[in-house]
């Protein structure tokens, strides 16, 4: 398989993916999740966004105008994996595709912002768990200025809970339902606060 041969082979990642979408508007978009349940929960939130937005999504990376990492920030080697995977993909855009957006999402995202940003410079947009909604205003904002955007603002009352999630699976018969969301900084095993 070519993909398998382009890029790395990802250890322990279960794979769950997004029905492909045709693209109708901007651009098309490729979506990888590392994490719990909640972060799937996250992505099918965030495909719906951008479906709305007139995103397509795709299951090839090297299809995609924009790739997206949603992130998690408890264990080291998830953020390690999360790492290598940017790294990979800033060196395909300098090599192949200049027009390419990076961006990570959650909680990661939030807590290794203006590293990932300034000091490594590997993605063009980061977005905190809160402003999902947010994503394509800041990818219109890349697009237009060239600059890398940003939204971490946390929110008290932002739940997703008006959005119907894109399914990952959507011939199963479960589905997610939060019966809360936020952090209240006080898990004693969690590195974000």
């Amino acid at each position: 398989m070519v993909v398998q041969k382009t890029l790395p082979i990802l250890e322990n990642l279960d794979t769950v993916r997004l029905p492909q979408t045709e693209c109708d508007g901007p651009a098309s978009v490729y979506l990888e999740t590392y994490g719990c349940q909640m972060n799937v929960s996250d992505s099918e939130i965030v495909a719906s966004v951008l479906r709305d937005a007139g995103y397509g999504l795709t299951h090839d990376p090297l299809e995609a105008d924009v790739v997206l990492l949603n992130t998690c920030a408890i264990r080291e080697n998830a953020e390690q994996r999360v790492r290598r995977r940017l790294e990979f993909f800033r060196a395909r855009k300098r090599k192949h595709n200049t027009n390419l957006k990076i961006g990570v999402l959650g909680c990661m995202a939030e807590r290794l912002r203006h590293k990932l940003l300034e000091q490594e410079r590997l993605v063009d947009i980061v977005v905190g768990p809160d402003a999902y909604r947010d994503l394509p205003r800041l990818l219109h904002q890349v697009d237009e200025t060239g600059q890398s955007a940003v939204n971490v603002q946390l929110s008290r009352e932002e739940t997703y809970a008006d959005i119907v999630p894109v399914r990952y699976d959507s011939n199963g018969i479960s589905a997610f339902v939060s019966i809360m969301r936020g952090c209240d900084n006080m898990c004693a095993f969690c590195v974000v606060p």
